[in-house]
C-alpha cells in the first residue's frame, strides 16, 4: 500500500500550525486516518520545519505497531488512539500547545460553546484531569471524556485536543477553540479589571494582547 499522500499530507498540516502559532519547536502532534486499519501520525520530538514525509509513521490503529516511517512515532500515539477508535467518524485527530487555550486548560474548567461555534466544537468542551504526557493514564483520562457530539477537549496542564471528520474540520475546530478561549479569557479578566483599580493597568494591557492576538 502507498502512504506517500497522506504522510506528505501531515507534513502539510504541521506546517500550517506551526506558522498559525499553534505549534511550536516540537510541541504538538497529529494522528490522520488512512484506512480502517491505518493512521499517520507525527514522530516523536521532531522540529516540524525539518519533518518530512518519510519521517511521518505509519501505525496500525488497533495495536500501534508500526508499519512504515524512519522514525519513532510521538509519545502521545495512544492518547490520539484512544480517540480514533471511539470515534470511527472522526478522521483527523490534533493536539497542540496553542497558547489561550492552554491558559483555559490551566483553569481546569469546562467551557460552554455557543451555538454559532457548535459544529466544530461540538456541545460543550470538557476537561480531562491531568497526567503525565504519553502516559496511559491521560489516555485513560481523555477516554472517560470522548462523546460523539464533543470535538475540542481541554488537557489538564497539558493543552488541549480537537478533532473532526477530516483535517480541515479538525484544524477549524483549533481555531474555534482558540477564538472561544480567547473571548472567555477576556471577559474574566474585564471583570476583575472593574473590580480592581490597581490591577486595572496592567490587565488592559494581557487584554489588548489577547485582542491582537484572536479578534472577535
Amino acid at each position: 500500500m502507498n502512504f506517500e499522500a497522506p504522510r506528505a499530507h501531515v507534513v502539510e498540516l504541521c506546517l500550517v500550525l506551526s506558522r498559525r502559532g499553534h505549534f511550536a519547536g516540537t510541541g504538538g502532534n497529529i494522528m490522520l486516518r488512512i484506512d480502517a486499519q491505518h493512521v499517520a501520525v507525527t514522530p516523536s520530538a521532531m522540529d516540524y520545519f525539518a519533518m518530512g514525509p518519510a519521517d511521518v509513521c505509519v501505525l496500525r490503529l488497533t495495536d500501534l505497531a508500526k508499519v512504515d516511517g524512519d522514525q519513532a512515532p510521538t509519545v502521545e500515539a495512544s492518547l490520539h488512539a484512544r480517540l480514533l477508535r471511539a470515534r470511527p467518524d472522526v478522521g483527523c485527530s490534533i493536539h497542540t500547545h496553542q497558547p489561550v487555550a492552554s491558559a483555559c486548560a490551566l483553569l481546569g474548567r469546562e467551557l460552554a460553546v455557543p451555538p454559532e461555534l457548535r459544529a466544530s466544537l461540538g456541545a460543550r468542551v470538557p476537561v480531562a484531569g491531568y497526567a503525565p504526557s504519553g502516559s496511559a493514564w491521560l489516555s485513560a483520562k481523555l477516554a472517560r471524556q470522548v462523546a460523539p457530539d464533543v470535538n475540542a477537549y481541554l488537557m489538564r496542564n497539558h493543552g488541549i485536543l480537537c478533532c473532526g471528520r477530516d483535517s480541515a474540520a479538525a484544524l477549524q475546530a483549533v481555531e474555534d477553540l482558540e477564538q472561544l478561549a480567547s473571548a472567555r479569557l477576556r471577559a474574566r479578566i474585564a471583570a476583575r479589571a472593574a473590580a480592581d483599580a490597581a490591577a486595572a493597568p496592567a490587565l488592559q494591557r494581557v487584554l489588548d494582547a489577547l485582542q491582537r492576538r484572536t479578534p472577535s
